[in-house]
Order: structure tokens, then sequence, then C-alpha cells
């Protein structure tokens, strides 16, 4: 980082110690936890449940803290974890200092840290999220000399008591000002803290989906993040959505996640935006158009989509979700500016035109290098979605395009360039595969492909099977079916899943 950007940064622990946050030593913690006062230490781990835990710890003595940020503190596993057996659950959580920042929601000065697991002999834990998704990332360096980032499009419900005055119009909260959106001013505080909590926020927006429901109004909301190493990715979507949780909680609203609300309304995703760099150049483009290494990439996920699902898509609301004629994917395809697809390659800068020149006449040409945007975007996703296995199935996909014989052809076949759910393509739509339309079909599509996700040692089959099994406790084969037509069932099975995630 360059000296303004450090000045400019939104996180106080990066604003007093001047360096970037890749930098943190034990050091410069205990500096910050003295010069500013800091009462207590917070170390948060994700859970198997896709949640965020806390251990609180009281910081009296230098002394203890040099040895909790060297030692960390020991956790009991088997509740922590499914595959975990009570008889030998004993687990280490180390601090990772490059993750410290200043908790907003506490009363008493508070440094709070990301952890890593570490296994009875000082070895970093094979199933837990974290270092799952720090393998998947080594591994496409290994194969590709490539590095790998991602940033997700994180969509969530605010709900609040009805007011009448400037209501908004039912599914078309898109982009909505003030005061036909009440949540904005809510949006931006949480904005403000998860960049104070080092989030790299692309920006926020209100979204489509607004509606009446029993008394309350639901109003959709999005907030985008940049592109940053992927492990970084998982991080800050993980921390965004505890601060937007608990911000809400602080002003009496309530947030969902949930893939899906109630029937015949926009549900929320999490659309994951990915792309490719060596040595700081974007690699999705070449001559302004899809690179070879970019369609590699995009054919890697088109083999494994179904399976993606086992990650990214985590309850059997789900797959209510995951129908036509709602903005989300139902089929394995994918194309350039399209919604229909599961795979979409965002509009670009590449024509080559300064724009912003353009638009202001006394600017100077720019020689900004626009390809740096260029992304593509998985858009099976949803806020279910367990954020560490997602990115960690997304980075093996990509790097699986690579390691394919195939690959060009494949994402020849599966490009398509119309609305698949026009009945004018129904011709194009029967040669498409379908994405699973349960938990269990989306196990069944993890235990056929498993194999690819256990190369190179990123998925320990521990971890396969207990997601497998996790998937198949639904019991929900048949449940899309079923209660498809029974608003009833759906509202019971939505209220079930509600804080999912």
């Amino acid at each position: 980082m360059k000296n303004e950007e450090l000045m400019m940064n939104a996180n106080p622990v990066v604003a007093f110690l001047q360096k970037p946050p890749q930098t943190f030593t034990k050091a410069d913690i205990i500096s910050f936890v003295r010069e500013n006062d800091i009462k207590m230490v917070n170390f948060m781990y994700p859970g198997g449940d896709g949640k965020l835990k806390t251990l609180n710890f009281v910081i009296t003595n230098l002394a203890y803290l040099d040895t909790i940020l060297t030692c960390g503190e020991r956790v009991d596993g088997s509740s922590l974890f499914s595959f975990i057996q009570a008889g030998s659950s004993d687990l280490y959580v180390l601090p990772r200092f490059s993750t410290a920042f200043v908790d907003p929601f506490a009363e008493i000065p508070t440094l709070t840290m990301l952890c890593s697991y570490f296994d009875k002999d000082g070895n970093p834990l094979e199933s837990s999220p974290e270092h799952t998704l720090r393998k998947a990332a080594q591994a496409f360096r290994d194969v590709t000399g490539m590095e790998f980032q991602a940033m997700g499009e994180l969509e969530y419900y605010v709900i609040d008591d009805d007011e009448e005055v400037f209501p908004a119009i039912d599914q078309h909260g898109y982009h909505e000002s003030a005061p036909y959106a009440k949540t904005n001013e809510f949006r931006k505080r949480c904005m403000l803290y998860i960049a104070q909590a080092g989030g790299q926020i692309k920006y926020g927006h209100s979204e489509v989906g607004n509606f009446k429901l029993g008394g309350r109004v639901f109003e959709q909301n999005e907030i985008e993040f940049l592109p940053v190493p992927v492990e970084q990715a998982a991080d800050q979507l993980m921390l965004a959505k505890w601060i937007i949780r608990n911000l809400a909680w602080e002003e009496g609203y309530n947030v969902t996640f949930a893939p899906k609300i109630t029937t015949g309304k926009a549900g929320s995703g999490l659309h994951i935006h990915m792309r490719m760099l060596k040595d700081g150049r974007n690699q999705m483009l070449t001559a302004g158009v899809l690179s070879e290494a970019a369609r590699k990439m995009i054919a890697g996920m088109m083999e494994l989509a179904p399976s993606i699902t086992a990650f990214g898509n985590k309850n059997p609301t789900s797959y209510f979700r995951l129908v036509p004629h709602q903005e989300a994917p139902t089929n394995v395809c994918w194309g350039d500016r399209n919604r229909s697809v599961l795979v979409r390659v965002p509009l670009g800068w590449a024509a080559n035109v300064d724009m912003c020149q353009k638009a202001n006449p006394n600017e100077l040409r720019s020689d900004y290098d626009t390809s740096i945007k260029q992304t593509v975007e998985m858009r099976s996703p949803d806020g279910s979605a367990d954020l560490y296995q997602l990115l960690a199935g997304l980075c093996v996909a990509c790097r699986h395009g690579f390691e394919m014989h195939n690959a060009l052809q494949l994402a020849e076949q599966t490009y398509v360039n119309v609305n698949i759910h026009d009945a004018a393509n129904a011709d194009r739509l029967a040669q498409l595969q379908q994405l699973p339309d349960s938990c269990e079909a989306s196990a069944d599509c993890l235990e056929r492909q498993r194999k690819v996700f256990e190369e190179h040692g990123v998925f320990s089959p521990a971890m396969i099977d207990g997601i497998i099994a996790q998937l198949r406790a639904y019991h929900d084969r048949t449940l899309r079916h079923d209660i498809q037509n029974d608003e009833n069932a759906i509202q019971q099975l939505v209220n079930e899943y509600f804080h999912c995630g």
C-alpha cells in the first residue's frame, strides 16, 4: 500500500500502524492494544454451521496478551464440527494478525481477529473451512501460475414495520432512492462498519425485491465487494454478514440472507465474481475479448456446476430460488451479459473509449487500464452457502478447467446468447444439463464428482463425507414438487431456515 492509501484506510488498526494488514506482526498488535486503551480481545472463527463463533479475553497484563497471541487457545471441536468426535475433540485456534479490527459494537474497547484451526500435532486442521480454501488457492497457483481472486454480491432483506408513506412499487426496488427505499441509511452504516473491519467494498444499493407480507415491509439490499485474493474474499463476506446482523439487532430491524422469502418474489443470491491475475495483470481478456484462459476457467465451472451447489445452496429453500423467470439459473450454461445463464460474463470496459473524457470534456484522455475490471460471475449460490467451502469449490472448478483436455470444446458447447427461458428457445434449453433440484440431488452430484475436489489434497474425504451426509439429512428429494403450490407449507419452510448461513 502507498502512504496515501494507508492514510485513507477505513480500518483504524491500519491507519494507526501505517502498515498493510498482510504485514501485521504480534508486536504491532501489542502496540495497538497498548496505545489505544484496548481492554478486551476477541477471537472469531467459522463453525460447521457457517456462522462465526467468538471467544472473549479480558486483557489485564501484557504477559497474558503475549500468551494468547502466541499460543492461541484450546476449543471443543466436536461442538463446532460434526465430523469431529467427542473423544478426541480438542483443537487450537490461532489468531491471524492481518484480520485485526476494532469491534464496532462492543461497549468495552475490543480488538477482534479471525482465527485458523490447528490439530493436536500443531498442523492446520485438514477439514477446517479456512484451511480448505487456502489449499484450493495454492493448488490453483501451482497448476496455472496465476492468483485466483474473487468477490461477492451480498444480497439480503431488511424487514421493518410497514409504513404507508412513499410506498415502493412491488418488485421494483432496483437502485431505488429514499424516500421510496427506507433502509438506505442502514445499508450505508453497514458499509462503513464493514470497511472499518477491513472489507474492500465496491458499492451498495437497494435491490429489486421489495414487498409487504403480514403487516411488515421487506426491502432487498446488496453490498458488492472488490476482487481480492480468494482467502480474503471469504473472510470479508463472513464479517459482513456478522456486521449486518449485529447492526440490524442494534437498530431494531430483522435481516435475512435466506435464498427465498415467499413465492413469486425475488430471492437473495450470493453471486461470486472471479478473475485471474499474473504479475498484477488481469488475464481474463486478450485484445479486448475473453481470453482462452478465461474460457478454460468457465469450462471447469460448467463441468462441476452440479456439485458446486453442495457448497453454495445448503438448505431446501435454496432450490425454490433456482426456478425459471426469477433471475436465478436453472441450467448449466454461460453467456455474455445474460442473466438467464449460470455463469455470466458481465459488461466489461473493453471498448477502448475514454468515457470519463466524454462525460467531462475538460478532462485529458486517461490511460487507465480498464481490463483489470473484467470478471466472470457464478450466479447459482445464495445466502445459505458455507463461504469457505463455496469459494474453495469454485477455485477447484476453475483450476480443473486448465486440467481438462476438452475445456475449450465444452465452453463452446455450453455457450448461449439468448434468454433460455423464452418459449422460442425451448429446443436449446432441452439440450442443457439442469442444476440439482434438492439438497439430496446436490449430494448425489457431489458424490459422483468428489474425486476432483479431493485432488491436490484440497477437500479432505472426511469433509466431503460430512457435506454429503448433511445434505441428505434433509430428505427433500421431491419436496419442491410436493409443495410448490402450497403457500402455507412453503412459508413454514422459509421460517425454518430464515436465519441460514
